[in-house]
């Protein structure tokens, strides 16, 4: 944990000093204006850490101020910090080609000053697009077919949330507005893929109702992700519960006769490894072979000795990179990072986009998701 904390602030840091030098070498700010950025800069890079500290003291309405300030912030500068790569990749090009052909090629770029504003334009445009796309959850809808659904069943319908990161900004009305959807959806069975929480206050707790009010007919159930962990795995899980989730850390169980269910907790929850954790092979074979075999898992990630002992696995953890082009690295972290995919052995993994926001309270080319799943028999 402390060295994901320091390599964060290293790069958050160093993306911060590149805006100020882009922004010195285009306007040749007063040494007054200077030090009011600096200060300003500082404060943008220290706010998270100050954000975790004042939250545990209450005051929720300035604790909500603030994020939405800061973090509002990390959205916009990821957005100005990708362009300005594009912007720095095309000076490096028209350099070379002024040195390749001996001409004058200065007509073809840009002022830097204009290069700068073009940038933030641009880079408020995408972040007021996301800022509303990340509240526009859509209902993504998958069929499944399967043998081992009985015909006199018909359906099994099964709803995915997952990474919605309730906590200082996931909250009130946005929360009870996906809440509804859930409901429209009219599943058989809930379930979160994990980070259902992200808060450290008590007013966190002000969000359970809104679950625990609403029961599928065959009951709803959660894994843990990396952020109940950070949050406080102790508050979470007790969070989890009181929204009337069955929590399943590395267990299995047979749900209405018709479908097995199984869950383990996130690789940082359980201190191990997701391939050399719980054997979950050990704890999947264990239940009815003839009964169609969910697996709930944080992170999608397989583990090999569970090839074949399931059918489908939901995952989520990636949010695909929730701002694009921050999902060109999060796919080569994790290669299946969103959508469907066939997997060895008649096993299958689903990778939710997610539901909510960490961060930057928007989404860019990464729409907030519910996945819905209809089991249906395999004629």
């Amino acid at each position: 944990m402390t060295f994901f904390i320091l390599f964060f602030f290293l790069i958050y840091g160093s993306i911060h000093y590149y805006f100020f030098c882009k922004l010195k070498a285009a306007l040749h700010p007063s040494p007054p204006v200077v030090v009011c950025l600096v200060l300003f800069l500082i404060l943008m890079i220290l706010a998270p850490l100050l954000l975790n500290v004042i939250e545990r003291q209450g005051n929720h309405l300035f604790v909500r101020a603030l994020a939405y300030v800061c973090y509002s912030w990390m959205g916009f500068l990821f957005c100005i910090f990708s362009l300005s790569l594009v912007v720095d990749s095309y000076r490096l090009l028209h350099y070379l080609a002024e040195h390749l052909t001996s001409r004058d090629l200065q007509m073809f770029l840009p002022a830097p000053k204009s290069l700068l504003f073009i940038t933030l334009f641009i880079s408020m445009a995408i972040f007021v697009y996301g800022f509303f796309e990340a509240r526009e959850v859509r209902i993504e809808k998958v069929v499944v077919k399967s043998a081992k659904i009985p015909s006199s069943v018909g359906r099994i319908r099964i709803a995915q949330i997952s990474d919605l990161h309730i906590g200082i900004i996931m909250q009130g009305e946005r929360l009870k507005k996906i809440v509804a959807l859930v409901k429209v959806c009219d599943p058989d069975i809930l379930v979160s893929t994990g980070d259902l929480v992200d808060g450290q206050s008590d007013s966190l707790f002000n969000a359970y109702p809104f679950f625990k009010d609403y029961s599928p007919r065959l009951g709803k159930f959660a894994v843990t992700g990396n952020h109940e962990l950070y949050a406080g795995l102790k508050r979470s899980l007790d969070f989890t519960r009181r929204a009337g989730f069955t929590i399943l850390r590395g267990e299995g169980r047979t749900v209405g006769g018709l479908i097995n269910i199984a869950g383990f907790d996130d690789v940082v929850v359980r201190g191990g490894s997701p391939e050399t954790g719980d054997s979950f092979g050990k704890v999947l074979n264990q239940l009815p072979p003839d009964k169609f075999t969910l697996l709930l898992y944080h992170r999608p990630v397989v583990a090999k000795d569970s090839l074949g002992a399931f059918d489908l696995q939901l995952s989520g953890h990636t949010h695909k990179g929730q701002i694009f082009p921050f999902s060109l690295v999060t796919g080569l972290i994790f290669p299946m990072q969103a959508g469907y995919f066939n997997l060895p052995q008649h096993s299958a993994l689903y990778v939710s986009r997610g539901t909510g926001t960490w961060g930057p309270p928007m989404r860019f080319l990464a729409p907030p998701e519910i996945t819905v799943f209809d089991l249906v028999p395999e004629k």
